[in-house]
């Protein structure tokens, strides 16, 4: 009874539901929900083929995807993931137009009846399963038939069945494109032949990077001869020659230091609350409620440090911070403490690199390993011989800090040194298969805890966004008055950034990506100057320096591409050369005495694995191992990284599959095929149709 009031009470409740849980604006297009929601006064942004699709269309379905993404994540969308989700948008409607024509062209329907069966027969269609279910998983009939009578619900249903109709004329449309795939038992047994199938073999090969550049004859000619044979690789897209202004969107230390005052000013009330959760609910704390017990390897290394390294004991009432924490500022409370059931420690280390086994490096390592111990004796800091000596990049730009880490994580000769050690003791050297260590534990903790998170988002303030809008737009109009955008920029103090984009590039490189500049970049002229285009961490405007037409990149402009490229085709045909007449003299056992070489072997090779020492991922070499019979070799062949001779000494079959399998497999084929296959039929009608584009939200607006 409840649920027919709540479907009596709010008309077009269950249409909403739809959208929910079947995921697509499209329900809404289709079922015609927007002839009741009002035409959009700024009309058409998209053009299919003569159809047009409303802003307020498009709007609902960005909209509906950044939904989504709020529910999924519970954060904002961020400038660069909004322009992608326009650009989504955008797709999903085209593509949706152009099945919608595509169904009309095929004469796909779906009759009254058929709707009637899909509401009240004997196999319903999944929403009114969905919403009139009973206990057992069964359609409860008089329910059902209680809200279709339902005089207030007539308009919704109506709503319903048409979308029901879609729903069933776009599954049509699946099985129609679905009619067309086929997978074949031979097609399974190829494809786990593929997967399975083994090869042991023996080759001989000659690397082209083991000849030397004085070996073979190379003139400006051949980098000329090479470029013109590969033409159509310079290739390039229409050019701009750009100067990318970029001001950052991070906070200032004034909008820091704000929220820091804002949480020492709830402070008290967070100490002295009883209902931590009410509390923090109260206030709009950012960080959702957990009743997790903790360690310090859990957490963000800056709150582990303040709960397991000050000098406070850990329990129940300590409040620590404020601690920033990515993008947000927080204090915590420790709501329980419980021993933990394994011990976490954090430990920094200094690494000299050596390969195990290689005698002359490790001898080299221990060596220079004792120099380190001996500088630390005399007093020098860990952590300045850490950034200064150790090969450890990652952890050496943080002073050998490796933060915190629970059993299991490092290699086992690490890990006992490191949970054996007193804290500030440095133990080793260590020999693992990196290297060898020094090893500093810093901190140990044995228990865990359970938090209330007082988090405040750390965003830039309205008034630094405003500072830094006003300060771009005076860019771009004095920039315009005098024709200097960069002597503008330096005035300003702005960042300046020089570089080339082809046309439809949305990465930027060493800031982001960004749809809108891409597209501010298609119709722009040299001398124009962009709107401001917020990326994530920075806002940027770009002023078009030049334009470069596309086509044929001239020689001068890629000779350092094509120069290495060039001599490398010559070292290829040297080794070729070499290997052909050394075969020519007494086929694959004359290569031992021919090359001097004798020949290696490879006991087990895959499709999926074609990795062979010695030539590296080379899936020539794989091909050919597998295309020929036991005792067969190829004669020479030119791979990925050099010429080879193989012989295949012997093939594996794979075991037979049983009908399970069978079935199993053709079904993963079948729903790939499906998809590879209803995805080419889309971008052939996007091939062949004319879609306009006609928004005007380059920008990306803030959530």
């Amino acid at each position: 009874m409840g649920t027919m009031n709540r479907m009596r009470e709010n008309t077009g409740v269950i249409l909403w539901i739809l959208v929910i849980s079947f995921g697509g604006l499209w329900v809404l297009q289709d079922s015609g929900v927007f002839d009741t929601m009002g035409t959009d006064p700024l009309g058409k942004v998209i053009v299919v083929d003569g159809e047009v699709i409303t802003r307020e269309e498009y709007n609902q379905q960005l909209e509906f995807q950044l939904e989504q993404i709020r529910q999924a994540t519970n954060a904002t969308v961020e400038p660069e993931r909004l322009e992608f989700e326009r650009e989504r948008a955008f797709n999903t409607l085209v593509n949706d137009r152009l099945r919608q024509h595509e169904m009309d062209r095929l004469g796909i329907t779906v009759s009254n009846r058929e709707i009637q069966e899909l509401i009240v027969g004997d196999r319903p269609h999944a929403v009114i399963l969905a919403n009139f279910s009973d206990e057992s998983g069964q359609v409860d009939r008089s329910l059902l038939q209680s809200v279709i009578d339902a005089p207030e619900q007539e308009g919704t249903w109506i709503q319903i069945e048409e979308y029901i109709r879609q729903d069933r004329r776009r599954e049509k449309f699946d099985e129609a494109v679905s009619a067309t795939v086929r997978i074949s038992d031979a097609d399974v047994h190829e494809e786990w032949t593929q997967e399975a199938q083994g090869a042991s073999a023996e080759f001989f090969f000659l690397r082209y990077a083991d000849v030397p550049d004085s070996a073979v004859a190379f003139t400006d000619r051949d980098i000329r001869r090479y470029y013109d044979d590969h033409r159509d690789d310079y290739m390039r897209e229409r050019l701009y020659s750009v100067e990318l202004a970029s001001a950052s969107k991070l906070p200032s230390q004034e909008d820091t230091a704000a929220v820091f005052n804002e949480l020492e000013r709830l402070r008290d009330g967070f100490v002295l609350a009883e209902e931590d959760s009410a509390y923090l609910a109260s206030v709009g704390s950012e960080s959702p409620w957990s009743e997790a017990f903790l360690g310090p390897a859990d957490l963000d290394g800056a709150l582990a440090e303040a709960l397991f390294e000050s000098n406070e004991p850990i329990v129940p009432g300590l409040v620590a911070g404020p601690v920033i924490v990515r993008n947000t500022v927080q204090l915590v409370k420790i709501l329980e403490t419980r021993d933990a059931e394994e011990t976490n420690v954090r430990a920094r280390h200094i690494l000299i690199q050596a390969q195990e086994g290689n005698a002359e490096e490790e001898s080299e390592a221990r060596s220079k390993i004792r120099e380190v111990q001996q500088r630390l004796n005399s007093g020098e800091s860990f952590g300045d011989l850490a950034g200064e000596l150790s090969d450890d990049p990652g952890s050496g730009s943080r002073r050998g800090d490796l933060g915190w880490f629970g059993e299991g994580t490092m290699v086992p000769a690490f890990q006992d040194a490191a949970f054996d050690g007193r804290a500030g003791q440095v133990v080793g050297p260590i020999q693992t298969q990196f290297g060898f260590h020094l090893i500093e534990t810093t901190a140990r903790a044995s228990v865990e805890v359970k938090l209330a998170r007082l988090a405040v988002t750390l965003d830039a303030s309205v008034a630094t966004l405003n500072a830094l809008t006003e300060m771009l737009e005076d860019l771009r109009y004095f920039s315009e008055e005098t024709g200097d955008f960069a002597g503008e920029a330096a005035r300003r103090s702005i960042g300046l950034q020089s570089m080339d984009m082809e046309a439809g590039q949305v990465a930027i490189p060493g800031l982001g990506v960004s749809h809108a500049l891409a597209k501010f970049l298609e119709g722009a002229d040299e001398g124009d100057i962009s709107p401001i285009i917020e990326l994530n961490d920075v806002a940027i405007m770009a002023h078009v320096v030049s334009v470069r037409e596309e086509g044929v990149q001239p020689l001068e402009e890629v000779e350092y591409i094509v120069r290495p490229q060039a001599l490398l085709e010559k070292k290829k045909a040297y080794q070729r050369t070499r290997m052909e007449d050394a075969y020519a003299e007494g086929g694959f056992d004359g290569l031992v005495q021919a090359l001097a070489q004798q020949p290696r072997a490879i006991d087990r090779l895959s499709y999926y694995d074609p990795v062979v020492s010695g030539l590296g991922r080379d899936l020539i070499f794989a091909g050919t191992v597998f295309g020929l019979g036991e005792g067969e070799d190829s004669g020479v062949v030119e791979g990925a990284n050099a010429v080879f001779v193989v012989r295949t000494t012997a093939l594996s079959s794979p075991s037979p599959l049983d009908e399970d399998d069978m079935n199993s497999r053709r079904a993963n084929m079948l729903s790939d095929r499906e998809n590879h296959v209803t995805n080419q039929w889309i971008a052939f009608l996007r091939e062949t149709s004319e879609v306009e584009d006609l928004r005007t939200d380059l920008l990306p607006q803030r959530q």
